[in-house]
């Protein structure tokens, strides 16, 4: 189980900011257009703001990197790196695919991480080098919590892939509709797109699916999903074969590891096409 000192600390405010989001789900809430595609709603603002509230009274010289309004160095020494309510338009059109990401990163590595949907009441978590784990109800009161373990599935023929779609509708849509078929030719059993990076990853490490990649997503839309993906088995690079990190948006490829190379070279070759066009 989980037994970091500020692992407590982020049930909290993951909690607390589940509340916010209930109640606004399915309800009339003023919304900010980003771009044409791409929004941020009431709920997002407050639920970030009371993340960090919740974390700054116990934490208070400690640093944040969140999806929308805090920026601070993301090689701080004690970081947050939060995403509020990922799937902000699942929640707008009444999708209850979406959730609360907090993870805590010291030195650069991520030492644990919570993904949690408040309308399942679904909790993933995970600790560096402890392992990852689910459970129905809030982990600090339900003890009852399973072992997260990805799928065992051999070849790209016997899994399932969830993609995920960036809002630019130009270059990287193309590059990703591309690796879709790609990957329909190789027999997969299906596409998923759930539209909740975060969810993705959680639900890859609980091993609904063998592959997950989508060619631009922020930190805060990985790294507590990324960290649950590696602790149940996974793998995690860039579509390009090299290692994440918090530094900036980059494309992500997660698998079960035993998929890992024959995801890579579709997701690969189809970004490289991509960028040299």
């Amino acid at each position: 189980m989980i037994s970091h000192p500020y692992y407590e600390t982020a049930l909290a405010a993951a909690q607390r900011a589940g509340e916010i989001l209930r109640k606004y789900f399915r309800t009339k809430v003023s919304i900010q257009a980003k771009s044409a595609v791409d929004f941020v709603s009431q709920a997002d603002l407050e639920s970030e703001s009371s993340i960090v509230e919740t974390i700054k009274t116990r934490c208070p010289d400690h640093q944040f990197l969140a999806e929308e309004s805090h920026r601070d160095r993301f090689d701080a020494a004690d970081l947050w790196v939060i995403d509020p309510l990922d799937g902000t338009s699942n929640f707008l059109h009444g999708i209850p695919q979406f959730a609360v990401s907090i993870a805590y990163v010291r030195g650069g590595i991520c030492e644990f991480g919570v993904v949690y949907n408040p309308i399942s009441d679904e909790w993933f978590t995970a600790q560096h080098n402890q392992g990852a784990w689910y459970s129905v109800g809030c982990p600090a009161a339900d003890r009852n919590m399973t072992r997260l373990q990805v799928a065992k599935d051999l070849a790209l023929s016997d899994t399932m892939v969830a993609i995920g779609f960036y809002y630019d509708r130009d270059k990287i849509m193309e590059a990703t509709l591309r690796s879709i078929s790609d990957f329909f030719r190789q027999n997969i059993h299906g596409v998923r797109r759930f539209g909740a990076a975060a969810l993705d990853l959680a639900q890859l490490a609980r091993g609904d699916y063998g592959v997950f990649m989508e060619y631009k997503l922020h930190p805060w839309d990985h790294a507590a999903g990324g960290l649950i993906v590696s602790e149940a088995g996974g793998k995690l690079t860039n579509c390009l074969g090299a290692p994440l990190n918090f530094n900036g948006p980059t494309s992500i490829l997660a698998s079960n590891s035993i998929l890992h190379e024959a995801a890579l070279a579709i997701a690969k070759r189809n970004l490289v096409n991509a960028t040299n066009l």
